[in-house]
């Protein structure tokens, strides 16, 4: 099994499930048809599955046109009747060719958006847009209990989880983590390479969740220093409460210029 991204709008990636042993691919998310159809056409592959993690048309737009061209089994939340043909929730499982896919509920961005975790071999997370490289997903329908609660869900995986979020967003979740922690080495590091691959035109994702442990301020909002500084961009005191404190990284992020 391979996992490669297919660009899409100005920061989206499909993400492209391809199997070794045949033709055929699975899309994660994909926000546009033409982008997977293109790629089947010009590398005489089959799409035969799609997963979808959350309702946003950047991740869905697509999925009505490639039914309709391959007839495929589509995956995701169980509201989105017009276009999903086996709704999942949590707990529930996908198999991608022989892979099984566990579903985890992840509300917070949305509160329907689903993660799916394979943890056999090479553990995999597709993330949507709950975690992102350096971030998290904006809360627009959730809590921040609702999103803490997702960040602890994936925190609790293995620490070499490959997490492939849904968009290119790495060099300015770096930036606002940077303002709450200058003197992160592992941060400082990751964001040298980051802007490397850029310049270069290439993806900073997947990332491993011990990365993400190591430099992400929404895995890391427990710690004083994080709390602090993220306070102080609100002008408020550094919060105690747990969710509290969360609260505040997310909102000092969403102010962050």
């Amino acid at each position: 099994m391979t996992i490669f991204p297919l660009p899409a709008f100005q920061d989206n990636y499909i993400w492209i499930i391809q199997d070794k042993d045949s033709s055929h691919i699975w899309a994660v998310d994909p926000g546009k048809a033409d982008v997977v159809l293109k790629y089947c056409q010009e590398n005489n592959q089959n799409l035969v599955g799609i997963l979808i993690t959350h309702h946003h048309k950047d991740h869905t737009g697509g999925v009505a046109e490639l039914k309709q061209h391959t007839k495929c089994p589509v995956y995701g939340p169980e509201h989105l009747k017009g276009l999903v043909t086996h709704p999942v929730d949590d707990g529930d499982t996908v198999f991608v060719f022989s892979q099984p896919f566990s579903v985890i509920s992840t509300p917070g961005h949305t509160l329907d958006h689903l993660c799916y975790f394979a943890g056999q071999g090479s553990p995999v997370l597709f993330s949507g847009d709950t975690l992102f490289k350096g971030g998290c997903g904006r809360i627009m329908e959730g809590t921040a209990e609702q999103m803490l609660t997702a960040m602890r869900k994936i925190i609790a995986l293995p620490d070499e989880t490959l997490i492939y979020g849904t968009h290119e967003y790495t060099l300015a979740n770096y930036r606002f983590a940077l303002s709450l922690e200058p003197n992160n080495m592992a941060l400082i590091e990751s964001n040298n390479t980051s802007k490397t691959l850029r310049l270069n035109n290439q993806p900073t994702l997947p990332t491993t969740l011990s990365l993400e442990k190591k430099t992400n301020p929404f895995l890391r909002s427990d710690l004083n220093d994080v709390k602090t500084q993220a306070a102080q961009q609100l002008n408020e005191k550094p919060a105690h409460d747990p969710v509290a404190a969360f609260s505040q990284v997310r909102r000092a992020k969403d102010s962050f210029s």
